[in-house]
């Protein structure tokens, strides 16, 4: 997969999803930021960019990705098999339900992911060096190229959602001190039960990540 280095961009994200559109990019590829000043958050929120922090979008193809992986829960998919490479270097990153980072009881990064045409886009933001207010960040130092390599080759490998998601539901009770935001409403996930496909049940409803 060909990684694109960038000084500054307002979003690797907008960036990666406007270049495939524009059919000037072909997937896969992955966009590497040092400076991101226009991120896309959660729900369409901005997400603060410090210079130094990990920003990073890359494309993959459906086909290329686990047969058995439910598309609907990809972020998912992603968040976990990144928190793995984390972990394995020390931190105690984990993934709080559906696409949030977590250190603790902080948030100190995210994943959102798109569908366009038949790509994926997977986009990540990390706080490693610096964090606003209220966030924490990244408890590890890191070599971003190299972390950035190995994430490539673990999705290439194509790991099956069965295969991930054994080992995520494991960590799941940890979400349930904490609430999301689902539409216009601020859903607590203390009773929420955890389907196989990565969406909950929650009051009777079954929900699904929207991002």
């Amino acid at each position: 997969m060909e990684i694109l280095f960038f000084d500054k961009i307002d979003s690797t994200h907008k960036f990666l999803l406007n270049s495939i559109k524009n059919f000037t990019v072909k997937c896969p590829v992955c966009i590497l930021a040092e400076q991101q000043t226009n991120g896309v958050g959660s729900r369409g929120n901005s997400w603060i960019g410090e210079k130094g922090n990990l920003f990073l979008s890359l494309c993959v193809k459906s086909k290329h990705l686990p047969d058995d992986l439910p598309i609907q829960s990809s972020s998912i998919y992603f968040a976990y098999i990144f928190k793995e490479l984390l972990a394995c270097r020390g931190s105690e990153i984990w993934v709080k339900w559906p696409n949030d980072f977590y250190l603790r009881n902080r948030k100190i990064g995210g994943v959102i992911t798109t569908k366009i045409q038949e790509n994926i886009v997977c986009s990540i933001g990390l706080n490693i060096l610096a964090a606003p207010e209220d966030f924490g960040k990244l408890d590890i130092e890191i070599d971003k190229k190299e972390l950035i390599e190995e994430f490539i080759k673990k999705i290439e490998k194509k790991i099956s959602w069965k295969q991930v998601f054994s080992k995520y539901k494991i960590e799941f009770h940890k979400s349930k001190k904490f609430d999301f935001h689902y539409n216009e409403s601020v859903v607590s996930l203390e009773s929420a039960e955890l389907d196989f496909d990565g969406s909950i049940f929650v009051d009777g409803k079954k929900l699904y990540n929207q991002r």
